[in-house]
């Protein structure tokens, strides 16, 4: 961290972001944060922006506050550090984040066993990103507590940081799953210690929160709009809608779905899933190959991208999530669909009105979760819940029970 140099080159940053239009306000928060650090780095021990960060959660522990600090040390850090200007496409992040770094040297090396074993058996860096920093936050815990040393782990260290001084939880069954995955992949190092840790976490109960699902005359609504040219949607919009609706295929997939990924010889879709990493390969339909025949021919601008679906105007990008997040809240609004506040619009929706209508027209699980690009069976899971065809199945009578008079009658 070279105060001099950003004392000496942050006028260019700020130059730079009043050309590109950023607003007066942004950039006045952003040159305050930058005066901060300026004075006050002289009587800090700052080594890095994240040591500014840290700073930062020991003062507040709102979630606004803290996401505002990180979204102005990400730009000032990529500029001091990388040279980067922010582009306005997404939020830049902190190059060095979370509590790996404030570890003793024995917890690093449990998180660094950890990296190399899962790297070495292919899991996704994103999984081990997540499982890593749950686990660099708990040893990091118990070092606070005074236990700096694998060894002298004991399970009321352990309790402590699961459960509050009133008795009540204050940690999910995710972020324990997380610490379990780094300590059993460093058993082969230490089997007993490891072990033991393990047998320290405490049972905790999953929960799933329900999920909304479209109603058969709400679907029946958004198709007319996807296939009716009076609905208004864009070429574009209505192929990006039929996709998610007729394949399930997540947003991430949609949004990097290439010219080269349909097989029109074959009529199939073959796609490399982003988030699992695991190839897919799904029929055409005519529905899909109609829609997105009509976008290539008709509306895509002719430009050298090999991405299917681009922005509409210049410059012109690649889709991000966030764009077909609009997307589907154009959809679901020029379809009189869910506009209440509260209410799920995203393409998620598509994709459970998929699975559910599968399973409830009799198709093997298997065959389903094969369909969604799933690599656990437990994935399907979720769906079940709104599978009203096969659970009436499993409904109860209740003509031995006392019902008051009235109560099934009509309001």
């Amino acid at each position: 961290m070279d105060v001099q140099s950003l004392r000496d080159n942050y006028p260019k940053l700020i130059s730079r972001m009043e050309a590109s239009s950023y607003s007066a306000c942004y950039v006045g928060k952003l040159k305050r944060e930058i005066s901060r650090i300026l004075s006050s780095a002289d009587s800090k021990c700052w080594t890095s922006y994240s040591d500014i960060y840290l700073e930062y959660t020991q003062k507040s522990s709102s979630p606004s506050y803290l996401r505002n600090k990180l979204t102005f040390l990400g730009v000032i850090e990529h500029f001091d550090v990388r040279g980067q200007y922010p582009n306005g496409q997404r939020r830049q992040k902190l190059v060095e984040r979370g509590k790996y770094r404030l570890l003793a040297q024995e917890f690093k090396s449990v998180i660094d066993c950890y990296c190399a074993a899962e790297r070495l058996r292919g899991k996704k860096e994103a999984t081990i990103y997540c499982e890593s920093h749950s686990a660099a936050s708990f040893l990091f815990a118990l070092q606070q507590s005074g236990i700096d040393a694998v060894e002298k782990i004991t399970e009321e260290a352990v309790l402590s940081v699961f459960v509050s001084e009133d008795g009540s939880l204050c940690r999910s069954c995710t972020y324990k799953k997380n610490v379990a995955a780094v300590f059993k992949a460093c058993i082969p190092e230490a089997p007993e210690t490891f072990a033991k840790i393990l047998a320290f976490l405490p049972e905790l109960r999953e929960t799933r929160k329900n999920i909304q699902y479209l109603k058969p005359e709400e679907v029946a609504l958004i198709k007319q709009a996807l296939m009716g040219k009076e609905s208004g949607l864009s070429l574009r919009d209505r192929a990006v809608g039929i996709l998610a609706l007729y394949t399930g295929l997540r947003c991430c997939d949609i949004a990097g779905l290439t010219i080269n990924d349909v097989d029109w010889d074959n009529e199939r879709i073959c796609i490399r899933q982003q988030k699992t990493g695991v190839p897919l390969e799904l029929p055409l339909s005519v529905a899909d190959g109609n829609a997105i025949f009509d976008y290539l021919a008709y509306e895509r601008p002719e430009i050298d991208c090999g991405y299917m679906f681009i922005s509409s105007h210049r410059p012109f990008r690649r889709l991000t999530n966030g764009s077909l997040g609009n997307i589907s809240n154009k959809i679901m609004k020029v379809s009189n669909v869910r506009q209440s506040a509260g209410e799920r619009r995203g393409f998620h929706l598509f994709r459970h009105r998929l699975a559910t209508e599968l399973l409830g027209n009799g198709v093997p699980q298997p065959v389903i979760s094969r369909t969604l690009g799933h690599t656990s069976p437990d994935s399907l899971e979720a769906y079940l819940s709104a599978d009203f065809k096969h659970l009436k199945q499993c409904a109860l009578r209740i003509e031995g029970f006392p019902v008051s008079e009235g109560v099934f009658g009509n309001a």
